[in-house]
């Protein structure tokens, strides 16, 4: 304390904003908080328990490994100085005198044809390491996504290679052209903080992998139920309560435009689920904690193109689409595509993220606010519904949207393909019939059952065998006293 308060106080520099930097460290918390343990937890338990603890890892390696190429090399290649007009140069990002200097994003000053700067880039009231670190939790969340798709089934030493090599040459792409300073940031293009960067771009690449891995064992895609319903809630209350930090951190200051961010990404969440959930009894005459996740996972992504940018009216029309075309994408137009039903997406990423990112950047081209946008863009613009230049914004988000989902597609082929020479990117028949066992030498529970109902045609002769064991520990074991069998 006597530090804190003392005489002589270590020299902060004129352009820190204590304020902007304690924000924007906190955002970058929450962010990192919806992977770990957010992502991890809600993995862990909307599996089949014999996959709970692969799906967890498969999170936690992801969250570790990001971060890590993210100092080393990716941060510069988003972020960093132009090598082409979609990606930057890679570099390290860990000297102390870069991380300590004001943060700022080179690529995106703007110069006229002389070569004098029309505009200054982006150059945040605090230091470099906030900035990387905070971009570092985006990163991860949307490599974490991608394994959504390939959960129950794919080669964890593939997806180790995996990893790093979609990060770099995906991630950063997206990243760079559309936040970086890159080519369609200065066309114009709108992603306020992630619609396609994030969500697009792990929808794609997550339907792309689930058709290179291969489908799960049939029994496994006609019966799947999660393991443990209420950590999943758990999972996706933080994947709920850190998009305050997703969307509320965009801006880069604790200013108006993350205040109106917030409220408007809770607000189209709430709107979305309850949507997606109403759908649900009406066609299937029960509500689904599963579908109400989906439901606000959707709204969720479908208001972050524009959180910042949109009045909150236009949260509520884009929570009231995100619950519903996403929700018949899935349930209608799956069930009448072929191409659909042979991609085995375990937890649906490409409808929740990519269906929905398309969506929200599509209804920022249409309702983001002239007023809210002059705020934080660094071009004047609007949506369509207000006239202007509106409707030419509308085609530029479609063309950015077009980008994204080519780059991710082909490079995520290119990348799997590339692994497959050397690693097969599916487990092996009779390690998929074992699970987490066989894939890692460890059971989440150690409890009998496997979200299956006892048959005793099937299950008695295990039953039986338990008893003879806990006889042999135990000889003063008693038969009327075995305890509770929890069924999961």
């Amino acid at each position: 304390m006597a530090g804190a308060y003392g005489a002589d106080l270590p020299k902060v520099p004129e352009w820190l904003n204590k304020g902007d930097n304690a924000w924007q460290l906190t955002a970058a918390t929450l962010v990192g908080l919806q992977s770990m343990p957010g992502l991890v937890i809600l993995y862990a338990s909307i599996v089949k328990k014999k996959w709970a603890v692969n799906s967890a890892f498969m999170a936690l390696y992801a969250f570790a490994a990001v971060l890590l190429c993210w100092v080393l090399l990716c941060y510069k290649m988003a972020f960093g100085d132009e090598l082409l007009p979609f990606w930057g140069r890679g570099g390290p990002a860990f000297d102390q005198g870069y991380l300590k200097d004001r943060a700022t994003i080179p690529s995106t000053v703007k110069k006229f044809g002389n070569g004098t700067i029309e505009r200054e880039a982006v150059t945040p009231l605090f230091p470099m390491a906030t900035l990387v670190y905070f971009q570092f939790t985006f990163a991860a969340i949307t490599t974490i996504l991608v394994a959504g798709s390939v959960l129950g089934r794919m080669n964890i030493k593939a997806w180790m290679a995996f990893v790093p090599l979609w990060l770099i040459f995906s991630y950063t792409v997206g990243a760079y052209s559309i936040w970086g300073g890159g080519f369609l940031y200065h066309w114009g293009v709108i992603d306020y903080s992630g619609g396609y960067v994030i969500h697009l771009s792990s929808g794609v690449a997550g339907f792309v992998a689930a058709y290179w891995v291969g489908p799960r064992p049939q029994a496994d895609r006609e019966r799947f139920p999660p393991n443990n319903v209420l950590l999943m809630l758990a999972g996706a209350g933080l994947l709920w309560m850190g998009w305050s930090g997703f969307n509320g951190g965009a801006p880069y200051a604790a200013n108006l435009t993350s205040s109106i961010a917030v409220l408007n990404t809770n607000l189209s969440a709430a709107t979305s689920l309850l949507v997606w959930t109403t759908l649900d009894v009406i066609f299937f005459g029960k509500p689904s904690v599963i579908g109400a996740i989906q439901g606000m996972v959707t709204g969720l992504a479908g208001v972050t193109p524009g959180a910042g940018l949109i009045q909150t009216w236009a949260a509520i029309i884009i929570g009231i689409f995100s619950g519903s075309v996403p929700w018949a994408s899935m349930m209608i137009l799956h069930k009448k595509s072929t191409l659909l039903q042979q991609v085995d997406d375990t937890l649906a990423v490409f409808y929740t993220h990519a269906v929905a990112g398309i969506l929200g950047g599509t209804m920022t081209g249409l309702f983001a606010h002239p007023d809210l946008c002059k705020l934080s863009l660094p071009n004047p613009t609007n949506g369509a519904f207000y006239g202007g230049n509106g409707g030419k914004q509308l085609l530029k988000q479609w063309a950015g949207a077009a980008f994204i989902a080519v780059w991710n597609l082909v490079s995520t082929t290119l990348i799997l393909l590339v692994i497959k020479m050397f690693i097969p990117l599916r487990m092996a028949e009779e390690e998929l019939g074992i699970g987490d066992d066989a894939a890692h030498g460890e059971e989440a529970y150690a409890l009998w059952g496997d979200g299956e109902k006892f048959d005793a045609t099937r299950h008695a002769t295990q039953m039986q065998q338990f008893e003879r064991d806990q006889e042999a520990a135990h000889p003063s074991y008693v038969h009327g006293a075995r305890g509770v069998t929890i069924v999961l």
